[in-house]
């Protein structure tokens, strides 16, 4: 790759995880350079994307909204600026969690059965029974992300889910291990397993330096039989196949007792800070931090020049 090209590292954002991408952003941007590449840091503050002159390549590390649904994407296309990661279709369709749960079930890709409520007009309690989930279908990080037990659990789920949109999706709660595949150039990376130390994957879990609270054990490879483990990778597979991703993404699974493994999304923009799973995951298939940082870019600008 040429030492000289001008790569932005885009990172903050408009949105709820502006603190995490800024995080990710560091920690990208410090590993480009470490591998001797003309780097510089971008902030992004609104919507109002400003590149430093002579700008080559844009390195995108902007979590949700703005940078992983596809409007950071349309913006850098219509500026035939090359960017790292999905492109506009497959980011809509990854980061909508209702359009891309049809897709899987489209493709027969093993997804846990859901529902769509719309409180539009007030509250609306699911047919499904309980327990379940309930997911505002545009945010990631777990943003608004409740399981619930009770009638009034879920009252005030879908209170807190309604506050990022009318549409809420409420699926089956499967009971399990937490699992994320990476993925990168259509190479399945190995599985990790995700152990929160109490409750399940929210954000004080993911992002104990955040608030002083919370913490998980992660383990990688996870401890899964071979049969198991390849399951879970193929699952993983179909589903970033599916969506049309490219270059690379994360995919979230669970495993139920029974060994089935439940696709339930997929980021294309995964977390890239020092306790992120994609990292976690392509360090033990033989990738350092700055070297994958750097196919990243890499496979990228061969993409979209």
């Amino acid at each position: 790759m040429d030492k000289q090209l001008l790569i932005a590292v885009l990172m903050g954002g408009p949105g709820s995880e502006r603190e995490v991408s800024l995080a990710s952003g560091n920690a990208v941007l410090e590993a480009l350079q470490n591998e001797g590449l003309n780097a510089v840091g971008v902030d992004v503050t609104s919507r109002e994307l400003n590149l430093p002159e002579g700008t080559q390549l844009c390195f995108n590390v902007i979590h949700g909204t703005y940078g992983e649904d596809g409007d950071m994407q349309e913006v850098l296309e219509e500026m035939g600026m090359p960017y790292t990661g999905a492109g506009i279709d497959s980011s809509r369709l990854a980061f909508d969690k209702v359009a891309s749960k049809e897709v899987f079930v489209e493709h027969n890709v093993p997804t846990p059965a859901s529902e769509i409520v719309n409180c539009a007009d007030g509250i609306v309690l699911p047919k499904m029974a309980l327990p379940y989930v309930v997911k505002p279908p545009r945010e990631g990080s777990s943003v608004g992300v409740h399981i619930v037990e009770t009638e009034q659990e879920a009252i005030t789920a879908l209170e807190d889910a309604a506050k990022y949109g009318d549409e809420v999706l409420i699926e089956q709660f499967v009971q399990g291990k937490e699992l994320t595949v990476g993925v990168l150039e259509n190479e399945v990376l190995p599985v990790v397993h995700i152990a929160p130390r109490s409750g399940f994957y929210d954000m004080s879990n993911k992002y104990p330096w955040m608030n002083n609270d919370g913490g998980t054990d992660y383990y990688c490879p996870a401890e899964l039989d071979d049969t198991t483990t390849a399951k879970v990778q193929a699952a993983a597979l179909a589903a970033h196949k599916a969506l049309g991703c490219e270059i690379y993404s994360r995919v979230d699974v669970l495993l139920d007792a029974d060994g089935n493994p439940y696709v339930l999304e997929a980021n294309t923009i995964p977390g890239m800070t020092a306790s992120s799973l994609l990292p976690k995951a392509a360090q033990a298939a033989g990738y350092e931090f700055g070297p994958l940082c750097q196919k990243i870019a890499e496979l990228s600008l061969a993409e979209r020049s």
